[in-house]
């Protein structure tokens, strides 16, 4: 067998392994989920999904000042994006933003009257999406097994 069959049938075997074809199937459902998720709150709301997950971080803690940098950090997006998504999110009158306090490099983000409300129905849709394609499919008994997999897997990612 010449050099390059070799290689051809050792990429082959490693393309059709048991690890890769497991975080496909991760990645595959986490993708279509999400874009279930972003095409119900578009339509129903009139928000996408990431500006759904600021609004969850504005509303978990009403009180708590909320940083540009630490909703960049939580959903993983760039100072350039965060500050397009605030943006829009501000001409869309869900959110206002304003200096922190004694730190003018700092810009501060809090949900407007508006956004708590259009937050209050997203998270409705947001909950009938996870249930049909998130929750439904699973065993009831492996359900918790699931989610606590998941946990499992992201704390081992947060700690590395």
């Amino acid at each position: 067998m010449n050099p390059e069959n070799r290689e051809n049938e050792e990429a082959a075997r490693a393309a059709d392994s048991g690890l890769v074809h497991d975080f496909g199937l991760l990645i595959k459902a986490a993708t279509r989920l999400e874009q279930r998720i972003d095409t119900a709150l578009r339509k129903e709301c009139e928000v996408s999904h990431t500006m759904f997950e600021v609004l969850i971080r504005l509303c978990r803690h009403p009180y708590e000042e909320v940083s540009q940098r630490r909703l960049a950090d939580a959903l993983t997006l760039t100072s350039g994006g965060i500050t397009r998504l605030i943006d829009r999110m501000e001409g869309a009158g869900l959110v206002r933003r304003g200096p922190a306090p004694g730190d003018r490099r700092t810009v501060l983000v809090e949900a407007t009257d508006h956004g708590r409300a259009v937050f209050l129905r997203a998270a409705g849709v947001h909950a009938q999406v996870v249930e049909r394609y998130f929750v439904a499919p699973v065993a009831r008994a492996d359900y918790g097994r699931l989610t606590r997999a998941l946990g499992e897997i992201e704390k081992a990612l947060r700690d590395a």
